[in-house]
């Protein structure tokens, strides 16, 4: 029964850190337009940052807030020159922003550890002298809470004046530039919002998984953050939590089949593995047929008016 719940609390826990992550790219391409394809770059500085300041012994609340401080600075970097490009240019530099960022990762060995990654470093709640099981209900409870703290922070600015413009921004940027707004100014606003609550999933990542690698931000996290965007609709901060939970949920009742395999029809567990990401990706397709605005999202998100 323990070994179940334990399940049970890691799938919760896992869709609520992706739901953080993805909340920051929804406020970029949902709310803003900006198209992002490096998002996890900003989620590997987060962790590393804060893993490596907390090693360093700062403590785990100042490590916290180095981390999702330098995610937003680094944003502020490369959100400078790259947003002076069109939409698909701007793809091609973030994400190759986080493969440089990647790539230092895993060559800087004396600093990151290289592709043995890092472990044995502070998680939250250690001096409570929890067990496995309770360590892991208190961290879903925090991840939760900073789920839901998320949200409602976005929820407030993206229904305030500021978030109105965004909206202005998405739909036809000239037209927002012809009514005064320095759009430059809230596009970067935007991206270094998003970027600092990517780094803040990414410390959540870190403690879930008490060990971190650079096979951890592989660009794969970012096209997943996009498919839980996708699925739960653009510009919704609720398709996305929800977007999240089915996500991860599909994965996990799906996992047994690949433990187990299709002995009848003669599969063996890393064929029905594949199979069941195929036919995760059949459902993801016939939902876009029939819904390609997503579960919550509206129609007229799906497309950029420049």
């Amino acid at each position: 029964m323990s070994s179940y719940l334990m399940y049970i609390i890691n799938v919760v826990t896992t869709a609520a850190v992706y739901a953080v992550f993805v909340l920051g790219l929804n406020l970029q391409f949902g709310y803003t337009g900006i198209v992002n394809f490096g998002h996890v770059a900003f989620m590997a500085i987060g962790a590393y940052t804060t893993v490596l300041l907390s090693l360093a012994g700062w403590p785990l609340i100042a490590a916290i807030a180095a981390g999702v401080l330098l995610a937003a600075l680094a944003s502020l970097l490369i959100g400078l020159p790259a947003l002076r490009l069109r939409e698909d240019y701007l793809a091609i530099t973030t994400i190759g922003f986080a493969e440089v960022i990647r790539i230092i990762i895993n060559n800087e060995v004396e600093l990151t550890r290289g592709p043995q990654g890092i472990f044995r470093f502070p998680l939250p709640f250690e001096s409570w002298g929890l067990s496995p099981l309770g360590w892991r209900v208190a961290f879903m409870i925090l991840c939760l809470l900073t789920l839901a703290a998320v949200y409602l922070l976005l929820q407030r600015l993206t229904n305030s004046p500021w978030g109105r413009v965004l909206k202005a921004i998405r739909e036809d940027e000239d037209a927002a530039i012809a009514l005064g707004k320095n759009t430059r100014v809230f596009k970067l606003w935007s991206l270094a919002l998003g970027s600092a609550i990517a780094g803040l999933s990414g410390v959540l990542l870190a403690y879930l998984l008490a060990y971190i690698n650079p096979r951890e931000f592989l660009p794969l996290t970012t096209f997943t953050g996009w498919m839980i965007m996708v699925l739960g609709g653009a510009g919704s901060n609720v398709g996305v939590m929800v977007g999240s939970l089915l996500y991860f949920g599909l994965f996990s009742l799906t996992r047994p089949l690949e433990s187990s395999g299709l002995v009848a029809l003669g599969l063996t567990g890393q064929q029905v593995g594949a199979l069941r990401v195929i036919l995760i990706g059949i459902f993801l397709v016939v939902l876009m047929m029939y819904r390609p605005q997503g579960l919550f999202g509206r129609k007229e998100e799906l497309s950029l008016d420049r």
